[in-house]
C-alpha cells in the first residue's frame, strides 16, 4: 500500500513538474466558476455592491486562469512548429483563423447564455437554475454578462500574444532560408565567376600562345613570299603568288589582333601615359592613312572641336583606338556616303555622360563619335558587335576580320574610357569618352 501511494506521489510530483502552469490556472478558472455559480444560485441572499465587489475578484481569478490555460494548451497543441517542423505563412494563417473562429463561437455561445439569464430575470421567466420568478436585484445577470465579455478580451489577448510570437518564429525561419538561399546563390555565383574567369584566363592564355608561336613560321613564309617574288615567274604563277602575299598579310594581321586582344583581355597592360592632343591625334592618323582614305570613294567629314582637348593617356593604344574605328568605316561603308568624325567636351555636371561612377560635379570629358553608313543590314545589338571575331557583315564581302571593335573596347576600358555603339536604321555610331 505504501508502494503504491509512494508510485502516485511520484506520478503527481512528475505531473505538477510538466503541467506547473495548467494547474493553477486550472485552479483559478475553477475557483471563478464555483464562485459564479455560488452567486447565481444564492442571487436573492447579497445585495448589489456585494455581487458586485465578488465578481470583480472573480473575473480576475478567472482572467489569469484562463490566460494561464490558454497558453499552455496553445504551446501544446502547436510544439510540433518548434521540434523540427517549419511551418510556412500560409500554414500559419491558415492555423490562426481556424482558431479564432473557434474561440469566438465559444464565447459567442457563453454570451447568449449570460443574456439568456439575464433576460430571464427581467422578465420573471421560472429559470432552471435555481427557481424564482421576478426579483428586483439584476446584478448577477449583468456581471455574466461582463464576465463574457472580460473573459472573451483575456482569451483574445493571450490568443493574439500567441499567435504574433508565432508569426515572428515563422519570420525569422523565411529570413534563415532566405539568408541560407542567398548565401547558396552567392556561393554559386563565386563558382561560377571563378569558373569564368579560369575559362577566359585559359582562352586568353590559349590566343596569346597560339599567337605566338604562330609569328615565327609566319614570319619565315613572309621571308619566302617575298623571296619567290625576286624571281623569274610567269603571269600566271605571279599572281598566285600575290594572292598568297596579300592573304599572308591579312593573316598576319589576324594574329597581331588576336595577340593584342589577349594582352588587353588579361588586364596585362603597361601603360605610359602622358597629355595628348585628340584633335591632333585624329589628323595624324588621317595623315598617316591618306592613300587609303582617298582610294576608298568615301569622303570624311572633320567636325573637330575648338576648345581644349588634351588627356592624360597612353598615345599608342590611343592611337590604336582611333585608327580601328577609322578602319572599320572605310571597311563598312558604303561607297559615295560620308563618314563624320567629331570631337567636343562634354559638362559632367549634367549627369547625362558615359562616365558618372568616379566623376566629381563640374568635372569635363572628351567625346569622339564615328558616324557612318552601313553597306549592309545591321541587324545586330551593342552586345553582339564588340563580340570577338563577331561582324556585322555577317556575309563577310568586306575585308575586317571581326576583332576591331573587341579591341576598342578592351583598350578603351583599359584606359579608363567608356566605348559605346548606337545603331539608328543604317547610320552605325561608334562613341568614345575619355575624363579631362
Amino acid at each position: 500500500m505504501d508502494i503504491k501511494w509512494k508510485s502516485l506521489i511520484e506520478k503527481g510530483a512528475i505531473f505538477l513538474e510538466k503541467k506547473w502552469i495548467s494547474v493553477p490556472g486550472l485552479v483559478l478558472t475553477v475557483l471563478g466558476v464555483f464562485g459564479f455559480g455560488i452567486q447565481v444560485v444564492y442571487r436573492r441572499s447579497y445585495s448589489t455592491g456585494t455581487v458586485l465587489g465578488f465578481g470583480i475578484l472573480l473575473n480576475v481569478c478567472m482572467w489569469c486562469g484562463i490566460s494561464l490555460l490558454l497558453k499552455q494548451y496553445l504551446e501544446r497543441r502547436y510544439q510540433d512548429w518548434d521540434n523540427g517542423q517549419k511551418p510556412g505563412i500560409e500554414e500559419w494563417r491558415s492555423s490562426e483563423s481556424d482558431f479564432m473562429k473557434r474561440l469566438c463561437k465559444i464565447f459567442a455561445l457563453a454570451g447568449l447564455v449570460a443574456v439568456w439569464y439575464l433576460y430571464g430575470l427581467v422578465n420573471g421567466i421560472r429559470m432552471w437554475f435555481g427557481g424564482g420568478y421576478y426579483h428586483y436585484n439584476y446584478a448577477t445577470g449583468y456581471v455574466l454578462v461582463f464576465t463574457v465579455l472580460v473573459q472573451f478580451l483575456a482569451a483574445w489577448w493571450r490568443s493574439r500574444k500567441f499567435w504574433y510570437g508565432k508569426l515572428d518564429d515563422v519570420f525569422d525561419r523565411m529570413d534563415e532560408r532566405l539568408q541560407m538561399r542567398l548565401a547558396e546563390a552567392l556561393e554559386i555565383e563565386r563558382k561560377s565567376l571563378e569558373k569564368v574567369s579560369r575559362s577566359d584566363q585559359l582562352r586568353i592564355d590559349l590566343i596569346t600562345n597560339v599567337s605566338h608561336d604562330l609569328k615565327t613560321p609566319l614570319t619565315s613564309m613572309v621571308g619566302y613570299i617575298e623571296l619567290i617574288k625576286k624571281e623569274e615567274l610567269s603571269d600566271v604563277v605571279r599572281d598566285y603568288v600575290d594572292v598568297v602575299s596579300a592573304r599572308t598579310e591579312k593573316l598576319k594581321e589576324m594574329i597581331n589582333s588576336l595577340f593584342s586582344l589577349a594582352k588587353a583581355s588579361s588586364g596585362n597592360v603597361e601603360l605610359n601615359k602622358e597629355w595628348l592632343e585628340v584633335n591632333r591625334l585624329i589628323e595624324q592618323i588621317f595623315a598617316d592613312m591618306d592613300d587609303r582614305v582617298k582610294g576608298s570613294g568615301i569622303e570624311f567629314v572633320m567636325q573637330l572641336t575648338g576648345e581644349d582637348t588634351k588627356v592624360f593617356s597612353d598615345n599608342a593604344y590611343f592611337y590604336r583606338i582611333c585608327q580601328n574605328l577609322i578602319e572599320n568605316a572605310l571597311k563598312y561603308s558604303a561607297q559615295g556616303t560620308r563618314v563624320f568624325v567629331k570631337t567636343y567636351q562634354k559638362d559632367r555636371t549634367d549627369g547625362t555622360g558615359m562616365v558618372q561612377a568616379e566623376l566629381m560635379a563640374g568635372q569635363k570629358s572628351i567625346c569622339i563619335e564615328i558616324t557612318n553608313t552601313a553597306k549592309y543590314f545591321m541587324d545586330f545589338t551593342k552586345d553582339d558587335i564588340v563580340e570577338r571575331f563577331a561582324r556585322g557583315d555577317q556575309a563577310r564581302t568586306s575585308e575586317g576580320n571581326g576583332l576591331g571593335l573587341a579591341i576598342v573596347s578592351a583598350y578603351t576600358k583599359a584606359l579608363g574610357g567608356e566605348f559605346d555603339i548606337r545603331i539608328d536604321c543604317d547610320q552605325f555610331k561608334a562613341c568614345l569618352e575619355f575624363v579631362i
